[in-house]
């Protein structure tokens, strides 16, 4: 028969253990971007152009030689507990239309903040439309008072993650260097730009369209992490009892 007192100790470890085991299990949420647009090369006969509101983006280079880059961003600090440990991360994107055979596409973090307007492409969209105030451009982080320090976009020269994309359909991007980006931008929201995707402008055509946020197959983010422990209350001190006399 077990005493009422190691009874209660039975219990008592059994509930510390179920906690202990739910902190060390891992959470995983699937977002969307807050923000994605498309770098069209800039062309002074046309002007600067963007796609905030289109159902696609571009990366790689055009039939006519011309350079396209995407850039997407999630909103991280906003969708995980600060102090979280983050564990995976992947990133699935559709691929809707090529006009090449099977190309590298990278993604990088951008350095930089940069907008979205109200600029929405018409056809196929691979040409963009006419920059409006705030758009991503390839000359501007924010049309038309902020300018990149290069055009084409602020990135790191590291590839995060890269991706054979041949044929249409989904995609996804998957690396450690990820799980590193996604860390820092949870330890420091202030830093979060997000990535440029970088296809191959080695050759033409390379080009990749991939759908937007506002498209029906939006580019999902899959992060799992391990949420912070709780901090454990420090026992209060208690007297010494006096000695009977």
């Amino acid at each position: 028969m077990i005493h009422s007192k190691a009874l209660l100790t039975l219990i008592f470890a059994a509930a510390l253990g179920c906690i202990t085991a739910s902190l060390a299990s891992a959470n995983t949420i699937s977002i969307m971007p807050n923000k994605d647009n498309t770098l069209y090369e800039y062309d002074p006969l046309v002007g600067d152009t963007s796609n905030a509101l289109g159902d696609h983006f571009f990366a790689g280079v055009t039939a006519e030689g011309e350079l396209r880059r995407g850039v997407l961003a999630f909103d991280i600090a906003g969708s995980i507990p600060p102090g979280s440990t983050i564990t995976s991360v992947s990133l699935s994107m559709n691929m809707s239309r090529t006009i090449s055979d099977t190309r590298t596409v990278e993604l990088h973090v951008l350095l930089a903040d940069w907008g979205e307007g109200t600029s929405n492409a018409n056809a196929n969209e691979g040409q963009g439309a006419p920059a409006t105030p705030n758009d991503a451009t390839w000359r501007h982080r924010f049309f038309d008072t902020i300018f990149w320090t290069t055009q084409g976009g602020d990135f790191s020269a590291t590839v995060s993650a890269s991706q054979s994309v041949g044929d249409i359909g989904q995609y996804i991007w998957s690396s450690a260097q990820m799980v590193a980006d996604v860390q820092s931008w949870l330890n420091n929201p202030a830093s979060n730009f997000g990535w440029l995707v970088l296809g191959d402008e080695s050759a033409v055509p390379t080009s990749k369209r991939f759908d937007t946020r506002e498209s029906a197959s939006p580019p999902v983010l899959t992060i799992e992490y391990k949420p912070a422990p709780r901090a454990t209350p420090t026992p209060r001190p208690r007297p010494t009892p006096a000695p009977r006399p």
